[in-house]
């Protein structure tokens, strides 16, 4: 079996190190409305109101936000901490621990293929999700298929095409087809050629949208038709930036479809970083990856302690 991704010490020091200053620079506009609340001399009740007001801000979530000021104080109360700059460090701490559960690396070759469903809303980066995990995949060794179906929108076949090409993979694609009939012909491609992993790109989807979702759930099921263990992996890409909006889609696709892993995109130039706390308080659900930008290697494994630190420097 091959852990797709790899623990973060297993890469090269000075790559992960490249990739950790990317993603704190990302994550600034979040953490600065934080660690602001840390600049004064004193540890009292007006400290930790200023720290809730600036998380709930950030999209932490009122449950996160209380679970977090609790544990604060606990560990500030157990460290003797006297200086607000202290009380900074063992927030990084709480934060860790609430995020470690969404720690879990994507695992491919219990099944051949392993199959992966990729879903999102329009605009969440998910086909440009799915060409850099391509890349990872690749660079890892495993053969990839690609099934375009995201049938109704042209661009997006054309855009996954470019993808193919970029990571020279093979895909599946069907002009004006059924959704669930490229993902059953992918699937079915994939066990033919004895391919390590079939991707397939499901359409981007409003959760409101209740027909749409009724799709979805349509092309899972086909899937299990074409394999009957699959599909192995169910995957939510959301954008960093919509915070308790991206939270409201992990409920509902995950009520739709049973995920069991996000790739959380565009976290640079957010404010609402936070949005990871919420999940994990509420739906702990695996981040897999997460992304600061847009060049193929700005997608990488999540690790809570690096987030924790990276979010309050």
């Amino acid at each position: 079996m091959l852990p797709v991704a790899a623990p973060a010490a297993a890469e090269a020091p000075a790559e992960r190190k490249g990739w950790l200053d990317r993603l704190k620079s990302g994550l600034r506009k979040t953490g600065t409305s934080i660690t602001t609340v840390f600049t004064g001399t004193r540890i009292d009740d007006a400290l930790y109101d200023e720290l809730e007001e600036a998380l709930l801000m950030a999209d932490t979530g009122v449950k996160a936000t209380q679970w977090l000021l609790t544990d604060l104080k606990r560990r500030v109360k157990e460290a003797k901490a006297t200086e607000p700059a202290a009380v900074k460090g063992l927030l990084a701490d709480a934060l860790a621990e609430l995020l470690r559960p969404l720690e879990k690396p994507l695992v491919i070759g219990e099944f051949t293929p392993t199959v992966i469903m990729v879903a999102g809303v329009n605009g969440a980066g998910k086909t440009t999700s799915i060409g850099k995990l391509t890349k990872h995949l690749a660079n890892e060794g495993a053969s990839v298929l690609l099934a375009a179906a995201d049938t109704f929108r042209a661009a997006a076949r054309e855009q996954l095409g470019v993808w193919a090409d970029r990571n020279t993979v093979e895909i599946v694609s069907q002009e004006g087809g059924d959704p669930a009939a490229v993902s059953f012909d992918a699937v079915t491609a994939g066990k033919a050629r004895g391919k390590d992993v079939v991707l397939v790109d499901t359409a981007g989807r409003l959760p409101t949208q209740l027909h749409l979702m009724e799709e979805l759930k349509k092309i899972r099921r086909v899937v299990t038709k074409a394999d009957s263990t699959a599909p192995h992996e169910v995957l939510l890409v959301i954008d960093g930036n919509t915070g308790q909006n991206a939270l409201a889609q992990v409920r509902a696709f995950d009520d739709a479809l049973q995920l069991t892993g996000l790739v959380v995109t565009k976290l640079d130039g957010t404010a609402k970083g936070g949005v990871l706390a919420a999940i994990a308080q509420e739906r702990p659900i695996p981040v897999y990856f997460i992304g600061v930008g847009e060049k193929l290697e700005d997608l990488e494994t999540f690790n809570a302690r690096e987030f924790a630190q990276a979010l309050l420097g």
